[in-house]
């Protein structure tokens, strides 16, 4: 551990992991986001997504997780750093990399 957080936890479970100890459902975070940001482009798909590991929030959307969660950003920003790290380890083989760090996934 690291100043008190796990160090190797990826972006995604830190953020299953902490709203699971909140309570709250993908939609109520989802709700958060979008009520601390005035914005109503974040979905409950969207935050699944992002506990899945199949997409990485931009550094906007991150710092409203920092206040919708009440997490510390540089706690997230570490754990997005692991969940890029893992992306570039393990690609699935229905998904293709269209540059460094950005995926799609195929048609079957």
């Amino acid at each position: 551990m690291e100043n008190g957080w796990p160090t190797a936890e990826t972006l995604g479970g830190l953020i299953a992991r902490t709203r699971a100890d909140q309570g709250i459902s993908q939609l109520r975070l989802a709700e958060r986001l979008c009520a601390s940001a005035g914005l109503s482009t974040v979905t409950r798909n969207e935050v699944s997504r992002w506990e899945r590991g199949e997409r990485i929030p931009t550094g906007y959307w991150m710092g409203w997780l920092a206040v919708a969660l009440g997490v510390p950003l540089e706690q997230l920003e570490r754990a997005a750093a692991v969940s890029r790290r893992e992306r570039h380890r393990i690609i699935p083989p229905n998904w293709t990399q269209l540059m460094a760090g950005v995926y799609v996934r195929r048609a079957s």
